[in-house]
């Protein structure tokens, strides 16, 4: 079977947390030729893995080990940026194509999913102290009349919606009037064929359920006493997902165990329904995405795609 076709050359597989994004991908890759290239803003960390649910025995598929890529490259105390995703997708990506294999690129983080057909160069772009300084006091309305100040083509990326991102829009724009020459749009490579796994509310929530109480008999807080004792600070430990939060909050002794497990998971319940929101924005904005059930048959998603 060919690995790709004019319209297509690649595979996304999306979905909320807990669907079973993994094992469908690496089914898919086996059946097509493909490797792995995740799409997960947190298991791009080393040592994180049972916050994550990092389970590489998923790659064993039938005996058979499915290439992956983007998982444990990045220490957890430094910080892993969209443009450092996009420049090691887009590495990946041609490297497999190179090897005439079919890239199948699986998560369920809703920005690196966009990165694959929207123009993130700004990214890039540092942050400017001296600039927030300046603005940390200015209203909303106030940033809104700052930011117009700046021609319309530099300030048609932004985010008008809080000032924590009118603020960031600025910072952009300032930086693009600066050095124009450093903004080249970026190129589209990737033409995915989008396959979605739907999961209705109840099943989401069963399934997180099952899967959080399965991370802390594995050792959940143990893992994070662990990355605390290796120097990571609490804060540090926060920003590493709802998992390392709220766990990070129990051994500080700010809540109980049995509160620990009831708002983390009510906090990742919240977490999938706002990923199934992104994905229907996506829908909004033209993206097609083959719908298919946690447990339809592959040979019958096999059918369904265009390859």
């Amino acid at each position: 079977m060919p690995v790709s076709t004019d319209a297509y050359n690649c595979i996304v597989v999306l979905g909320p947390t807990a669907s079973g994004k993994t094992r469908l991908a690496c089914e898919l890759a086996l059946n097509l030729g493909g490797e792995i290239i995740s799409a997960d803003s947190r298991q791009v960390y080393k040592h994180l893995d049972i916050g994550t649910g990092k389970d590489l025995l998923e790659y064993n598929i039938q005996g058979k080990i499915i290439p992956y890529h983007l998982i444990d490259i990045c220490e957890p105390s430094e910080q892993f940026y969209l443009h450092d995703f996009m420049n090691a997708c887009e590495k990946a990506f041609l490297e497999i194509r190179e090897r005439n294999k079919l890239p199948v690129i699986c998560g369920g983080t809703g920005l690196y999913l966009d990165s694959l057909r929207k123009d993130f160069s700004f990214t890039q772009v540092k942050e400017n102290p001296a600039l927030r300084k300046t603005l940390e006091s200015f209203s909303k309305q106030e940033l809104l009349k700052e930011l117009d100040k700046f021609p319309a083509h530099l300030t048609a990326h932004a985010d008008r919606d809080s000032t924590k991102r009118l603020v960031r829009a600025m910072e952009i724009a300032s930086h693009m009037q600066q050095q124009p020459e450093a903004f080249v749009p970026a190129k589209k490579i990737y033409n995915p064929f989008y396959i979605g796994i739907d999961v209705s509310y109840e099943e989401r929530r069963q399934r997180i359920t099952k899967r959080l109480l399965q991370r802390m008999d594995s050792g959940l807080i143990e893992e994070t006493e662990q990355l605390h004792r290796s120097g990571l600070s609490h804060e540090r430990l926060e920003f590493l997902g709802l998992e390392y939060k709220f766990t990070s909050l129990f051994i500080r002794g700010i809540i109980t165990e049995e509160e620990l497990f009831e708002q983390l998971l009510t906090a990742i319940c919240q977490f999938s329904k706002r990923q199934m929101t992104w994905f229907r924005k996506m829908e909004k904005e033209g993206v097609k995405i083959l719908w298919v059930k946690r447990d339809e048959p592959i040979e019958t998603i096999l059918k369904q795609i265009p390859f």
